[in-house]
């Protein structure tokens, strides 16, 4: 079998010819296969959804109860018939109900990850490695130059500022899922047990992460109607990017502004958003954990989509391996990382 006769590209994403349905389509279709809540993989629209429990319940959240025709939830592991192939969700490690997509048809498997991770993350379930004849990954950092330091000791820098300049009130940017809740679990493991204040846009997420058992502990509303400017003082805030170019930001005691992204490793962006503490978290592999999962799995072909393609094609063709770009349109680079 050739791969495009299990998988293709379309405009509308990665289509199924024998099971007809497409896996994270940027615009409406008949059957959906969805690999995580981003906004840039889960759009509403479709005739039929499948996904894990998850992530169905957060695009509920996001876009209503009614962003699809019908939902099928599948759990990690469950293999599905959909027409001609047989289709399993495996964990990606990306946020809460993140999945990777295995599509199979008479013993030949292509891997979709979706966005994945390799680093530890409490909020979601780990990446669990998956071998296939195609490996479809990720390069949101596929250049050598993204390397990205502990997640623990980013948070530790949070907290040192903290003792540092307890005057102040210190706001974090965050994306409203994952990023946010992430963050949340590395500060308690960091030894942080006070509130942590997020803002309203945080708050269904967070709710739903606490529903899901994700240990979150104490997280008031960052409201001042709840107390004087002044009483933020010391405090950590935390809110969504879009909340930063708002009046929101001056309500806050001497506001010392941090942003939670893996692209603050790239200090002129950290500038251009006048951020003051960049930290350096990412929910993506950086380019050492893209290039040692294809090592590890080992596919016949690699796949490369939204990101920096080229790089990482040209790093597996050096390596001997068979690859090429996608070229998928509608996966943004800095959409929700």
């Amino acid at each position: 079998m050739r791969p495009a006769d299990l998988l293709q590209s379309r405009p509308e994403g990665l289509y199924c010819p024998p099971g007809d349905f497409f896996i994270d389509p940027v615009r409406p279709v008949a059957r959906a296969l969805v690999t995580h809540a981003h906004s840039d993989h889960a759009t509403s629209g479709h005739g039929a959804v499948l996904a894990t429990r998850e992530t169905l319940d957060i695009m509920a959240i996001r876009m209503g109860e009614g962003f699809a025709g019908s939902v099928q939830p599948l759990r990690y592991g469950e293999r599905v018939a959909i027409g001609e192939v047989a289709t399993t969700f495996h964990p990606a490690g990306h946020v809460l109900g993140s999945a990777q997509i295995e599509v199979e048809r008479g013993g030949f498997r292509i891997v979709a990850a979706g966005d994945y991770k390799r680093t530890p993350d409490p909020t979601c379930a780990a990446f669990e490695p998956v071998r296939g004849d195609v490996f479809i990954t990720e390069a949101t950092f596929g250049l050598p130059v993204f390397r990205h330091p502990e997640p623990l000791a980013e948070a530790g820098r949070l907290l040192q500022s903290l003792t540092q300049f307890p005057e102040r009130t210190h706001l974090i940017g965050v994306y409203a899922l994952g990023k946010a809740q992430r963050l949340i679990a590395l500060l308690r493991a960091a030894g942080h047990d006070g509130p942590i204040f997020v803002h309203g846009a945080l708050r269904r997420l967070c709710d739903y992460y606490a529903e899901r058992g994700v240990a979150l502990g104490d997280l008031p509303d960052a409201t001042i109607e709840r107390g004087r400017s002044r009483d933020f003082a010391g405090q950590i805030v935390l809110g969504p990017p879009s909340a930063f170019a708002s009046a929101w930001v001056r309500r806050f005691a001497d506001p010392l502004i941090g942003f939670a992204s893996g692209w603050m490793q790239v200090r002129a962006r950290a500038r251009q958003r006048g951020v003051e503490l960049p930290l350096v978290i990412s929910d993506h592999c950086d380019w050492t954990e893209l290039t040692t999962t294809i090592d590890e799995l080992d596919p016949t072909e690699v796949w490369v989509t939204h990101g920096r393609e080229e790089a990482l094609v040209r790093w597996c063709s050096l390596t001997g391996r068979p690859a090429r770009p996608l070229h998928l349109v509608g996966y943004e680079d800095e959409a929700e990382d």
